[in-house]
Order: structure tokens, then C-alpha cells, then sequence
């Protein structure tokens, strides 16, 4: 059952996190240069969250490496596609040198930011909005049932020693919910009629990048990546369940055919 004060943050979380949707629906509709600018955007601004966690004491070298992710982002969309495996990676080598702990941490993390940042980009001219809408979509329903479930019905920790406050109650509403936006996509698309499973598959690589992330923190002895969003911490815990999703989607979508959806 939920305790007192268990929802004292809620107000301020659903603020900015209403904020943060509208902007991100309306760049993801417009697509093209927009949704670019808002992915290298958010790219360098984890890239430099990531940095923060790991050497605190490096403020100018951060900066340095957002800049450099967010430029690799745009610099790889410009450039033909295959130049953009060595441009992405290029922070990440940079990284090596301007980091002196925890490197192939940074690198790991910082090339999958900088490639799903592309990624959803290029995805989203190649594909359609429908599947972005989806995506963005299943990973709040997971991480909203999630939230919910777990404060109310709490019960055995899912992983404590990683992430003490999830829940198995709270994971399997995530996969609940992700399934129920599979279905009702099912209904108001041509999408196929795996498409319910596929949303549990991917609200499951959510969860993934959630849990990576806060395995991060944890041996980092951080609390939050940044405290840049109200109620949220950073950019990075509110997108880990984005990137992990979105990482998925992009590798599966290099191994089947992906039609565009239309609504």
C-alpha cells in the first residue's frame, strides 16, 4: 500500500514531464532538420550528464564531449550513411583521453546514446512518424503503470541491489501496459498483429536501459544523472527506458523488413 508522502513529487513530475511531451510531439511530427536538432540536442546533453557522473572534477572536458556527441549526430545525418559508425564513435574516443576513470563505461554509453540519437533520426524519414508515436508511446505507458503500480501495490524488489525502488509489480504493469499500446495501435494502423507482443519485447528493452542506468549511478554514488528536469533529475533518467527501447527497435529494424505505418 502507499505510504504518506509517497506522492509528494508527483505534481512537479507530471509538470515537466508535459512539457517535455509536447515539445517532443511536435519535432517528432514536424521530422526532417527539427527532430535532427532535438536528437543531437539530447544526445550531447546526456553525453554530458554521462561525463559529470563519472568525473565530476571535469566540467570543461563534458562540455567538450556534449558538443562533440551533438555534432557527431548532425555530422553523421549529413554525410553518407556509411561514415556514421567512425563519426559516432569519435566522442567516445575523445572521451578516452579526456576521462582518466571508469572509460569503457563512458565509451559503451556514450556510443549507444550517439547512436540511437542518429538512429531515431534517420528512422523517423526512412519510416514514418507512426512507429516514433509508438515507441515514445510504449516507453511512457511502462514507465507511468510502472510508476503507479509500484507506489500502490509495491511488494518483492525487482533487483535491489541495482535498483532499489522497482518493483515486480511495477515491471509487469510496464509489460501490461506496453501490450495494451500494442493493441490499440493494432486497431487505428496497418500494423501487423504481432504488434502487442513486439510492444512487450520493447517495453522490456525500456526497462533494460533503465536498470543500466541506474547501475551506473550506483557505482557512481549519484542520485541523479543531472538535476536539469524538475521532479526528474536529468535528461538521462528520464530517456535511460528511451534509449534502451530505442536501441532495440533500431537493431530489429536491421534484421526484418519495417513498413511504414500509417494511421
Amino acid at each position: 500500500m502507499a505510504k504518506d508522502g509517497q506522492w509528494d513529487d508527483l505534481t512537479v513530475r507530471l509538470a515537466s514531464a508535459a512539457g517535455m511531451a509536447v515539445a517532443g510531439v511536435l519535432l517528432i511530427w514536424l521530422g526532417g532538420v527539427w527532430f535532427a536538432l532535438l536528437t543531437a540536442a539530447v544526445s550531447g546533453i546526456m553525453i554530458w550528464e554521462l561525463s559529470r557522473m563519472i568525473a565530476p572534477d571535469r566540467a570543461s572536458e563534458a562540455l567538450q564531449l556534449a558538443f562533440l556527441g551533438a555534432a557527431a549526430v548532425l555530422l553523421a545525418r549529413a554525410l553518407p550513411g556509411f561514415y556514421a559508425l567512425p563519426i559516432l564513435a569519435a566522442p567516445a574516443l575523445v572521451g578516452i583521453s579526456l576521462l582518466k576513470r571508469h572509460r569503457a563505461i563512458f565509451v559503451a554509453f556514450a556510443v549507444a546514446i550517439l547512436i540511437a540519437g542518429y538512429g531515431l533520426s534517420s528512422f523517423r524519414d526512412a519510416n514514418g512518424v507512426v512507429w516514433l508515436f509508438w515507441l515514445v508511446l510504449v516507453v511512457i505507458a511502462t514507465d507511468v503503470f510502472g510508476y503507479f503500480a509500484g507506489r500502490m501495490l509495491g511488494g518483492p524488489k525487482f533487483w535491489p541491489r541495482i535498483s532499489p525502488k522497482k518493483t515486480w509489480s511495477g515491471t509487469v504493469a510496464g509489460w501490461i501496459a506496453a501490450a495494451l499500446i500494442g493493441v490499440l495501435f493494432r486497431q487505428f494502423t496497418n500494423a501487423g498483429p504481432d504488434l502487442p507482443w513486439i510492444s512487450v519485447a520493447l517495453s522490456m528493452a525500456s526497462q533494460f536501459g533503465d536498470i543500466a542506468e541506474s547501475a551506473v549511478k550506483r557505482k557512481m554514488g549519484v542520485k541523479d544523472s543531472s538535476s536539469l528536469l524538475p521532479g526528474h533529475g536529468g535528461l538521462f533518467d528520464r530517456f535511460d527506458g528511451l534509449l534502451g527501447a530505442a536501441l532495440f527497435m533500431l537493431l530489429v529494424a536491421q534484421l526484418v523488413y519495417v513498413p511504414e505505418v500509417r494511421f
